[in-house]
C-alpha cells in the first residue's frame, strides 16, 4: 500500500485492481435478509462483474485531475506524508501509457510544468491478478443498507485460510478483511472499506512497518450516463520507521474527479 513517491501511481492502481475485481459468483454465500429477499446470487454478481470489466477497459479512454498526498521518505528511514499536489492526467497511445502534468502544489498554481509520460508494467505468464484475488478471499452477502440515499448490498470479504497467491495484488488482499457496498440498482461497486488484518511492511520490512488496523477506503461514482469510475482512495493507519525508531501517522488520500473522454 504504502510506496516510493517516484512509484506510488503504480501502488494506487494495484490497490484498485484488488478492491475492484473481488466480485465472482462462485466466491459468494448468501445469508438471509431483514429487508425481503435478496438477488439472486449468479446473475447479480454476473452484471457486477461486467459492469467492473466494461468500466477497468473504457477507463484508459479517459482523462482526469488527481488531487494526492505524496509519500515519501528520508535517507534515515522515515516514512510520512508530504504536499498535496494536482495532476492533470491524459491518456496516452496505449492503455499501459498515460501523461501526467503538474498543475498545483499545495494549492499553489506550478508555471510550466511539462507532461510526464508514465508506463504502467504488464503482467505476463501465471495467474491473472483478478483470478488470484479472487481466489484469495471468501465472500458473504450480509445485507440491504441504504447508502447515499440508494440501496446497497453489502458483501462481507476475508483471507481463505488456505489462500496460495501468487501475485502481489493476491498477496496484498490477504492482509485485509472487509465490507463491499453494491448499488443494487445500478450493479455497481460504490464503496469498499479494507481494514489490515496485519502489520504492512514497507522497504522489504527494512524501512517501515504499518500495523494491522489500518484502514484503505475507496469511493466510486456514476461519472456519465454509462459509467461508473473511482472518485477516492484513502489510507489511514499509524507504525514505525525502523531506522529512525520513530512513530508514523499516516494519511494519505487520492482523489480523481474532471474525467473527460478522449
Amino acid at each position: 500500500m504504502v510506496q516510493r513517491r517516484e512509484g506510488s501511481h503504480g501502488g494506487d492502481r494495484r490497490v484498485l485492481v484488488v478492491l475492484f475485481f473481488l466480485l465472482s459468483p462462485a466466491a459468494f454465500l448468501t445469508t438471509a435478509s431483514q429487508d425481503g429477499p435478496l438477488p439472486d446470487q449468479e446473475p447479480f454478481f454476473s452484471e457486477v462483474r461486467e459492469n467492473m470489466a466494461r468500466a477497468n477497459r473504457e477507463q484508459v479512454r479517459y482523462g482526469y485531475k488527481e488531487r494526492r498526498t505524496e509519500l515519501h521518505t528520508n535517507p534515515f528511514g522515515h516514512l510520512g506524508t508530504g504536499d498535496v499536489v494536482l495532476y492533470a492526467v491524459t491518456p496516452g497511445p496505449s492503455p499501459s501509457i498515460t501523461f501526467r502534468t503538474l498543475l498545483e502544489r499545495n494549492g499553489r498554481v506550478v508555471e510550466d510544468s511539462k507532461a510526464e509520460k508514465k508506463e504502467r508494467q504488464v503482467r505476463t505468464g501465471g495467474p491473472s491478478a483478478v483470478d488470484d484475488t479472487v481466489a484469495t478471499l471468501q465472500f458473504s452477502i450480509v445485507r440491504r443498507e441504504l447508502l447515499n440515499g440508494r440501496q446497497t448490498i453489502i458483501v462481507r470479504f476475508t483471507p481463505r485460510r488456505d489462500a496460495n497467491p501468487q501475485t502481489r495484488e493476491g498477496k496484498l488482499a490477504k492482509m485485509f478483511s472487509g465490507s463491499i457496498w453494491v448499488d443494487e440498482a445500478a450493479r455497481e461497486v460504490t464503496r469498499v472499506e479494507a481494514t489490515a488484518i496485519e502489520d504492512l511492511s514497507y522497504g522489504f520490512g527494512l524501512l517501515a512497518r504499518v500495523r494491522k488496523g489500518s484502514v484503505v477506503t475507496l469511493t466510486r461514482e456514476r461519472i456519465d450516463d454509462h459509467l461508473w469510475l473511482p472518485t477516492s482512495v484513502k489510507f489511514k493507519g499509524d507504525g514505525r520507521a525502523l531506522l529512525a525508531l520513530r512513530k508514523l501517522n499516516i494519511d494519505f488520500a487520492v482523489e480523481w474527479f474532471d474525467y473527460k473522454r478522449h
